[in-house]
């Protein structure tokens, strides 16, 4: 039985590797939940009988999110989530083809990732269709493939309901054992010393619910299964699962569980990794290899995968944004401006330069970041997919260091595509020029009415045009795409006075904008009282 161990601080997201198997188990989320909550939050119908329905698994998902997004590990980086949403849309598509995904499913969850700035390699499925995904995992895999493996059988624990299957086995065996057990997760969570969670955890009943928290052998098998043919049936080339489960085997070879959280909660075994070799069906002369080594229980090299130089740069991207500290981002400085980048290979050579680059402008080097990126746009411009990722990180370079006009010069004022459309944004407000942008964010908030992030920057551009009431209600309806209710209504309400007010002294007001606030307000004011009603999790 692993041991608990401490966490360096309290707001570690997902932070404590026992805990990380909890969200894999889709229990609780993580330890961001106030004690006190944590107690009247716990277990939804514990020994009530009966499988979780959908909505009642999709509230308890709701619950979980809504303390994830609060978290300061949480982070929306518009490169990374479209990389990734293009990924999992095609996913999702490919499991509705299949019939994997339900049109109630479909239609009940939420279907969202949410990334956390954890350096670990770790991914786990969350009640109601969320998933979490470390920017560790990200910057170590090396293709898109690999990653469609893991959110695909992410995926599946989703669809083949996994959640509620074992909460209904876990409820019906011991309840109070894995209350005691999850309560003194929190505790140790919410301790720098650990002490208090070991102090509930020290019954040996409890430790051994512990092994009841991962899925289950047979979820697992069935999760690679769908997930497999999830993955191959969205295009994906199946030797990225082959790949994946060789660095997931090496791993566990290692015992590398401190690195490999994934392992944990996903252990790996020979039964496993037979099974999957079995699915790969390699059109090389390499099948006949697989198929021994797959009788014999090991793992045989999978074809390489050719390195994607947009990819490589993604990859690089996420190691940087999870804050490795100063000495680590000025040694990936001084590693793409040495002469062993210039040698490297085009896709290798792109991901050194674009770390370099962004390390150095968050060392506020700005000076050394124009000229990595410079090269990286040089190197990249062969390759449209490479050259736009080159093109948005040097206006992301020159809007840090305060030249928001030439970021304008980069940048496309019409772009339809997120992560331009946010740093055009960021440029036009600054030169204050921010109409341009109205449009094309009220358009995108109307199909994408969950991205905060976009909601924001309209209630910017609103700000910027001195239209404070309807800059207000963009900002209530973020807090509505981040599940926040209560400050959703507590910001219409502001939006509402400060109408009333503008109206009473003369000024003009927009008396439709006022009406749909008005609608809006009431709506909102309802989801807050439909949360007050939820019956606990316990």
């Amino acid at each position: 039985m692993p041991r608990l161990t401490p966490i360096s601080k309290p707001e570690k997201w997902v932070a404590m590797p026992a805990l990380r198997a909890l969200c894999a188990t889709l229990l609780i989320a993580c330890q961001v939940l106030t004690p006190t909550a944590a107690r009247a939050q716990l277990l939804p119908g514990l020994g009530d009988g009966g499988e979780m329905t959908a909505s009642a698994e999709r509230r308890l998902g709701d619950q979980i999110a809504r303390e994830l997004y609060r978290d300061t590990d949480y982070i929306d980086d518009p490169v990374i989530v479209e990389y990734t949403q293009e990924i999992w849309q095609k996913l999702l598509a490919a499991a509705r083809v299949r019939g994997d995904l339900t049109p109630e499913l479909d239609e009940r969850f939420a279907w969202q990732v949410l990334l956390g700035r954890d350096s670990s390699i770790n991914a786990f499925a969350l009640p109601g269709g969320y998933l979490g995904l470390h920017l560790g995992l990200i910057a170590v895999i090396g293709s898109r493939d690999e990653l469609a493996t893991v959110l695909g059988h992410e995926l599946s624990h989703v669809t083949q309901r996994h959640i509620a299957r074992m909460m209904d086995r876990n409820a019906k065996n011991t309840p109070l054992m894995l209350a005691a057990m999850v309560l003194g997760l929190l505790a140790a969570a919410k301790s720098k010393s650990g002490d208090a969670g070991q102090a509930v955890l020290m019954g040996s009943q409890a430790y051994a619910m512990q092994s009841q928290l991962s899925f289950s052998r047979d979820m697992e098998r069935e999760a690679d299964r769908v997930g497999f043919g999830v993955m191959t049936q969205a295009g994906y080339d199946p030797r990225g699962a082959a790949s994946m489960f060789e660095k997931l085997q090496y791993a566990a070879r290692l015992n590398d569980n401190s690195s490999y959280p994934y392992l944990r909660s996903h252990p790996m075994n020979t039964e496993r990794i037979a099974d999957m070799q079995g699915r790969f069906q390699f059109r090389n002369t390499s099948a006949d290899a697989n198929a021994d080594a797959s009788v014999a229980g090991t793992a045989a090299a999978p074809p390489v995968m050719p390195l994607a130089m947009d990819h490589a740069m993604i990859a690089s991207r996420a190691r940087v944004l999870t804050r490795p500290g100063s000495d680590t981002l000025r040694q990936w400085v001084e590693a793409g401006s040495s002469g062993e980048a210039a040698k490297a290979p085009p896709a290798p050579q792109a991901g050194m330069l674009y770390a370099a680059a962004l390390s150095a402008s968050a060392l506020r080097d700005f000076k050394a970041a124009r000229a990595l990126v410079e090269r990286l746009t040089a190197r990249t411009a062969n390759d449209p997919a490479a050259s736009r990722l080159a093109r948005l990180l040097s206006a992301e370079i020159e809007l840090a260091a305060g030249n928001p006009a030439k970021a304008a010069s980069l940048l496309n004022l019409k772009a339809k595509d997120r992560p331009e459309m946010l740093l055009a944004t960021q440029a036009a407000i600054a030169t204050g020029n921010a109409a341009p942008m109205r449009a094309p964010l009220r358009d995108w908030t109307a199909t994408h009415p969950r991205d905060a992030t976009a909601w924001r920057a309209l209630g910017s551009v609103y700000g910027a045009e001195g239209d404070p009431v309807q800059a207000i209600a963009a900002d209530a309806e973020a807090n509505v795409a981040i599940l926040d209710y209560p400050g959703a209504r507590d910001r219409y309400k502001a939006a509402q006075e400060l109408s009333r007010k503008l109206s009473a002294e003369g000024k003009p007001v927009d008396h439709y904008a006022a009406s749909i606030i008005d609608t809006r307000a009431r709506a909102i004011d309802g989801l807050v009282r439909q949360q007050a009603e939820e019956p606990p999790l316990k």
